[in-house]
């Protein structure tokens, strides 16, 4: 228990409700997150990164005097019809991408059985990610919701916008652990904020989704398939201990269990207990998986038993 508190005091977190400080303490882990494009630009004029955006990937810069050599499809005719004289367009390469993380605040995401519930750490995900993208000179957007409302950040470059994201994070994670998971309604509400999502996020963007993915549904699916047209989509699942296995118990207990509409007794040390929920719980969690697959999706996955930057560093000294 002694090491559980120093984790939250180091964390400067309670487990359970979110705080700026805690959020504000990854600005200096930035380093941990590797938002590096799948694919390496082919020249190093070519731009940051490689979009999956058709088109010429450039912004308008300014318009000059015609040059000879100039493409004539280029020539700017307002600019032109105005001076009288003609000007053609210049373009800048885009050296950017935006970067949008879609966090998950059901009631699902409320769980949590040692260290952290699942939605805080899911903030600790998506402050880690925004600060990234923020140190790397990319713009960051996001998407937080729960089962009642939702926020939207639009992608905006430097620390003000990883600020604006921080503090939706906050306001929206009031109150997540304390309603009961209805699966019907949760279907409906992680649908509709694919949906934004799907929206929100322009094409060519890394898009971040922060969620356990338990109320994924065929609506919700058919909107992440459209979003990997146009971004490269990676799933970061957040889990907790007892989500694969029920806790060891020196003598049985019954305990009441609830998913907010039916209610049932289970008995921990039970054997057969045991066993049944650990497949149960294997079958719910291969289905993520194969659904995440199949929409060609990156997955990573995290526990909410454990701080963040300890997850990453160890998965970082396993592909040394």
């Amino acid at each position: 228990m002694s090491n559980i508190h120093s984790q939250l005091e180091k964390l400067k977190s309670d487990g359970v409700n979110l705080t700026t400080a805690e959020l504000l303490r990854y600005q200096q882990l930035a380093k941990l997150m590797n938002l590096t494009p799948k694919k390496v630009p082919q020249a190093r004029l070519s731009g940051s990164y490689l979009t999956k955006h058709k088109g010429r990937g450039m912004e308008f810069d300014e318009a000059r005097h015609y040059q000879p050599g100039d493409d004539i499809r280029a020539i700017d005719w307002r600019v032109t019809a105005r001076t009288g004289k003609t000007h053609t367009k210049i373009y800048r390469e885009e050296r950017e991408r935006p970067v949008f993380i879609f966090c998950d605040y059901l009631p699902s995401m409320g769980f949590g059985t040692k260290l952290l519930t699942k939605a805080v750490q899911a903030a600790h995900i998506s402050s880690l990610i925004s600060w990234s993208a923020a140190a790397r000179g990319d713009k960051v957007g996001a998407l937080v919701f729960n089962q009642n409302s939702h926020k939207e950040v639009k992608p905006l470059s430097r620390k003000k916008a990883v600020l604006h994201v921080c503090h939706e994070l906050i306001a929206l994670s009031q109150g997540t652990h304390e309603e009961q998971p209805n699966t019907a309604r949760d279907q409906v509400a992680f649908s509709d904020a694919c949906a934004r999502a799907r929206r929100l996020a322009k094409p060519g963007s890394l898009v971040y989704l922060v969620s356990d993915f338990q109320n994924m549904s065929t609506s919700a699916q058919q909107h992440l398939t459209h979003l990997t047209r146009h971004c490269e989509v990676r799933a970061i699942v957040v889990d907790d201990p007892f989500e694969h296995k029920l806790p060891e118990t020196n003598a049985l207990q019954s305990v009441n269990v609830s998913d907010g509409v039916v209610n049932q007794r289970w008995v921990l040390g039970d054997s057969k207990e045991t066993l049944s929920y650990s497949e149960w719980r294997e079958e719910q969690n291969t289905a993520i998986t194969q659904t995440l697959k199949q929409m060609g999706i990156a997955r990573f996955h995290v526990s909410s038993a454990y701080p963040l930057d300890e997850q990453l560093q160890s998965m970082q000294r396993e592909k040394v």
